[in-house]
């Protein structure tokens, strides 16, 4: 996996800021140079001596008005051009159908892709060499959409959708994050971007479509009784059942996926039953109860999440 570095781009949108974060510091850097060292020098060459006269003084020089005034313009003028090159590399206008719908919650990412009907969260594929748009929303307060590697930031709002595009030049995986506080586990809002060949995409996206399957027997079918029996189905989604909530992350294929609880704890059998034996022990003020399972309860809900591939 990436990590979280905006000095390894990896996508058009995310090296046109790059360079632009590069030409702008080089051009602070010189007028800081410039600056510091006229007062260095001005602070050696004229320093008061003993006995000396004062240095001759220069006043009211149209010249240097001019001259110090047109200077910090062009620097301005040249940053805005820079700038405004920028940002139409980096944030092209949206499509009229977005090609994936990005849901922040308090503290986990939904993606829906609307062409064709995948949901999933916390793991968002892309093919990779394909500029994907995406429509940010919000479905509580606030938060920000942040993969370094690939795109700029950008606020989720609630009630008013924004866009944003992202792209990788290669398949990889890469760390996102949430960059606006918005609560208790902001810090453990995380979520990964894998970039797929177009290939591995379409045969993810098609295995995505498929129903969950129903176990016949044994640990994993008492597990699925013990979800169906439980309030789980008020708040989440497992396509193939009665489970149609969306208040919490769709499990149709939960077992998939790399992380949980969005990037808390690595998505291990040990860590699922971690997990469902008290959620708030692991991530402190998820919305997720403490349903006081018993070990059993927890062993077989476990053995049914991991038939969900």
């Amino acid at each position: 996996m990436k990590s979280l570095t905006v000095l390894d781009p990896q996508s058009p949108e995310a090296r046109a800021i790059y360079h632009l974060a590069i030409v702008s510091g080089i051009i602070f850097g010189l007028i800081f140079i410039i600056v510091a060292g006229m007062i260095v020098f001005a602070l050696m060459r004229y320093r008061w001596r003993e006995g000396a006269a004062d240095p001759n003084q220069l006043a009211g020089s149209k010249t240097v008005e001019i001259v110090w005034t047109l200077i910090p313009c062009l620097i301005v003028v040249a940053l805005f051009l820079l700038t405004w090159q920028t940002m139409g590399a980096s944030d092209p206008p949206a499509p009229a159908t977005p090609d994936i719908v990005i849901t922040g919650h308090q503290w986990w990412w939904e993606a829906r892709y609307p062409k064709s009907g995948v949901v999933t969260a916390n793991e968002i594929h892309i093919p990779a060499g394909t500029p994907m748009a995406v429509q940010l929303e919000s479905a509580d307060v606030l938060h920000e959409f942040w993969v370094a590697q690939l795109t700029r930031k950008m606020a989720t709002v609630p009630d008013h959708p924004n866009h944003i595009w992202i792209q990788s030049d290669q398949p990889g995986t890469y760390l996102g994050v949430c960059s606006e506080f918005c609560g208790t586990q902001h810090a453990w809002m995380h979520f990964l971007v894998v970039a797929e060949t177009p290939e591995q995409f379409a045969a993810w996206e098609k295995a995505q479509l498929a129903p969950a399957k129903i176990p016949a027997s044994g640990s994993a079918a008492q597990g699925l009784a013990l979800f169906q029996e439980h309030s789980c189905m008020n708040c989440h989604a497992i396509n193939g059942t009665a489970a149609a909530a969306r208040i919490g992350p769709d499990l149709t294929h939960f077992a998939s996926r790399k992380i949980l609880g969005a990037g808390v704890v690595e998505n291990t059998p040990a860590n699922l039953r971690r997990w469902l034996t008290d959620p708030q022990q692991i991530k402190p003020g998820v919305k997720m109860p403490d349903y006081k399972f018993s070990e059993a309860q927890v062993s077989q809900l476990a053995d049914y999440f991991e038939t969900l591939q």
